[in-house]
């Protein structure tokens, strides 16, 4: 009786090991920093943020140099010329020693035969006009007509320009790039006249990724030259239209900060990224690996405004298995105003049960990361897999060691 006793408690021993060993789930909550956090959904429906009293930024000391003008000037204000650009030059009575077609040169340029380099950059193209007449006449080339050379912009090529504040990727981005296949001229053979749509303030935003959610819409400082104006984008989110700022090369933007989120900005617009790419892990029992998730590049590549809940829909983190409803995700962010990691954990089906979701359903940002943990029971059952084999080994040798 002892022996069989025995022999059962050691077969007993490793389900009752399992039995531990599935009860335990994703480990403990995720502990994070005094700050970290920076939306009020990511706080969770317990521990409500507090109202945002908002810290204004403003831009940096010197940075604002010069003689300050109303943005309408800025909106009004005829393109200026800016390396790349290209040119159709014509000079009265001359055929093709001068007359042609010319790119501003990278240091803002014009190279013309016989003549000394003529400065171009920021100039409109009147300026230029009157500023190669008055080359080629000290150069003896022309005679002193009033309209002794014509220039005609054909191409507005893209400009390179500096964006810092409250933008998820601030840096200097070129605003009104065009591919070989868009450039114009090309085909057209004398056609003259150009509007790029790309080389505009707004374009700028988002090749710097974009404004972020505290931005202040109503603060964002173009530095112009000697000149600097405050420009309002609100209508970019109303709907009432968007007068547009073309862009020149050496112009500076800062985009002020509240402060304080605002769940208004997070959505595609003209000063938004219209989509975000998230990193995205399921490597549970209902998905042996990403790919047999069909977690793919499309889908990881979200809309602007898409939640936490939506990504853990496209993550297949979602449905399926009764035995593994009662799953955990967990969402990996960053503060992008102090710098600072937070990581927030959810129980999927109280976020798709609970009527108070959007209170604590963060939105997803650029460079964000979900990952699903499986439920107790699917834990359970890898145990009891992992110490099936190790109990069908040890049980003939326990047969045959007492002779049963």
């Amino acid at each position: 009786m002892t022996v069989r006793f025995g022999l059962w408690a050691k077969l007993i021993a490793p389900w009752a090991l399992a039995a531990m060993l599935g009860g335990c789930v994703a480990g403990p909550a995720p502990r994070n920093y005094s700050g970290a956090a920076w939306m009020p959904e990511q706080e969770g429906p317990r521990n409500p943020a507090p109202q945002c009293l908002g810290q204004p930024s403003a831009p940096p000391e010197n940075f604002l140099s010069g003689q300050e003008i109303p943005a309408r000037m800025l909106r009004d204000a005829p393109v200026l010329l800016a390396p790349g650009d290209r040119l159709r030059i014509a000079v009265v009575g001359d055929s093709d020693d001068i007359s042609g077609v010319y790119v501003i040169g990278k240091g803002g340029v014009l190279d013309l035969p016989g003549l000394a380099p003529v400065a171009a950059r920021a100039l409109t193209v009147r300026a230029l006009e009157a500023r190669l007449r008055e080359a080629l006449l000290r150069a003896r080339l022309v005679q002193p007509l009033a309209r002794v050379v014509e220039v005609r912009l054909i191409e507005s090529g893209g400009v390179s320009v500096s964006v810092s504040g409250a933008v998820f990727q601030p840096g200097t981005v070129r605003a009104g790039e065009r591919a070989s296949e868009d450039r114009v001229g090309q085909r057209e053979g004398m056609a003259s006249g150009d509007d790029n749509p790309g080389r505009t303030l707004s374009t700028a935003l988002r090749a710097a990724g974009g404004i972020r959610p505290d931005a202040d819409i109503h603060r964002i400082y173009l530095v112009r030259g000697g000149q600097w104006a405050r420009i309002d984008l609100g209508n970019t989110l109303t709907g009432a239209g968007l007068a547009e700022v073309q862009l020149t090369v050496g112009d500076r933007i800062f985009v002020a900060s509240t402060g304080c989120f605002n769940e208004k900005l997070v959505r595609p617009s003209a000063v938004t990224a219209p989509g975000i790419r998230v990193f995205m892990s399921n490597l549970s029992r209902s998905a042996a690996s990403n790919a047999s998730a069909a977690i793919g590049k499309e889908t990881t590549s979200l809309p602007y405004g898409t939640r936490f809940l939506q990504g853990l829909v496209s993550a297949n983190c979602v449905g399926g298995s009764a035995m593994n409803a009662h799953r955990r995700a967990v969402l990996i962010s960053r503060n992008p105003v102090n710098g600072r990691s937070i990581v927030v954990e959810r129980k999927v089906e109280e976020l798709v049960r609970g009527a108070d979701r959007d209170a604590w359903d963060p939105f997803l940002m650029p460079g964000d990361a979900i990952a699903c943990y499986d439920s107790r029971a699917m834990n359970f059952r890898d145990a009891v897999t992992t110490l099936g084999d190790a109990i069908g080994a040890a049980t003939p040798a326990l047969l045959l060691e007492k002779g049963l």
